[in-house]
């Protein structure tokens, strides 16, 4: 093979020396890599909690807050849920009476204080309403009862395995994990020993998850949407009682959701007939022309808590 020689350019200019930068004596002030190592930048992204409460991480939280129930729910064997929505500022029918005897008893020593008159009024209020808390709670006793939820102990971090995992458990109570009608589910499934979920949410005030849900099963959220997603992503029922602003909102997402076929075909009961009938005219609806009246057939409003269950047992034999 012929050699082929490039000829040298003597006309080339040499670069200059970079006579403006330090002698080599001061390179040891270059090799402190202390500063670093101490750089927020250099943390490990998943351990910098500035990083992570940052908005350029608000799809990592929203992916975490997805991922984590989803992660015990398949460890713990829980396959479908019976979710139940309702206030949280019913109490049981034994507090009620109690809160409404020592409201008379204080009314009884201050006679002309309209403060204990008024105090009497809000108990005599949640000894009515407290029918809604025992309804829920006789709900979630019989669905736990007849569908044989166990009370299983979470395993050792290190036997999270498919090996390892129960089930598959269908129909396990979900609630907000919150009190009222959700502590009267979550209470009504522990009382039959069974497992039930609560899945809180941070709100502006205090607000603890009821000591009746499973400890290993009990999640807090950020997110509505997130949370809102768990609640129907494995749902096999959806029951609605008497309840506010957010129970309204997470019962009409569902009906939403079934309505446009977003979601799988599962039966939503309404408990409590006189509440539903007052608050929502649903024939109305219909007779203004805002929803057909086969939408109707979406729900049912029953209230037995035995009857709900019913008509959930009802619609999978017809399936």
């Amino acid at each position: 093979m012929q050699n082929i020689t490039i000829p040298f350019d003597e006309s080339f200019e040499k670069p200059t020396a970079f006579t403006d930068l330090p002698d080599s004596a001061d390179d040891s002030v270059f090799g402190d890599v202390s500063q670093h190592l101490s750089s927020p930048s250099y943390e490990l992204a998943f351990r910098d909690a500035n990083y992570i409460m940052s908005d350029c991480a608000r799809g990592v939280r929203l992916q975490m807050e997805m991922d984590k129930p989803e992660w015990f729910f398949r460890h713990c064997g829980i396959r479908s849920t019976v979710i139940v929505f309702g206030s949280a500022r019913f109490v049981s029918r034994n507090k009620a009476e109690r809160l409404l005897s020592e409201a008379r008893d204080d009314l009884s020593a201050h006679p002309r204080d309209p403060h204990y008159a008024d105090a009497v009024t809000k108990a005599e209020l949640l000894l009515k309403t407290s029918v809604y808390y025992e309804t829920a709670r006789r709900f979630a006793y019989i669905v736990s009862k007849e569908a044989n939820i166990p009370a299983p102990v979470l395993p050792a971090a290190d036997r999270f395995d498919s090996s390892s995992r129960p089930g598959p458990y269908d129909y396990v109570i979900c609630t907000g994990g919150g009190p009222g009608v959700m502590e009267a589910a979550n209470r009504g499934a522990s009382e039959a020993g069974a497992m039930s979920i609560g899945l809180n949410i941070t709100l502006p005030y205090e607000q603890k998850p009821n000591p009746y849900t499973t400890p290993h099963l009990c999640f807090q959220f950020h997110y509505f949407n997130v949370r809102k997603l768990h609640f129907m992503l494995r749902a096999k029922a959806v029951v609605a009682c008497a309840g506010g602003f957010g129970t309204f909102d997470e019962l009409f997402e569902a009906l939403t959701l079934r309505q446009t076929e977003r979601m799988q075909k599962i039966p939503i009961v309404l408990l409590g007939t006189e509440f539903w009938h007052t608050c929502v005219n649903f024939d109305y609806l219909v007779d203004t022309g805002v929803i057909n009246r086969g939408d109707l057939e979406l729900f049912h409003i029953t209230d037995d808590p035995q009857k709900a269950w019913d008509v959930i047992q009802a619609f999978y034999r017809a399936d």
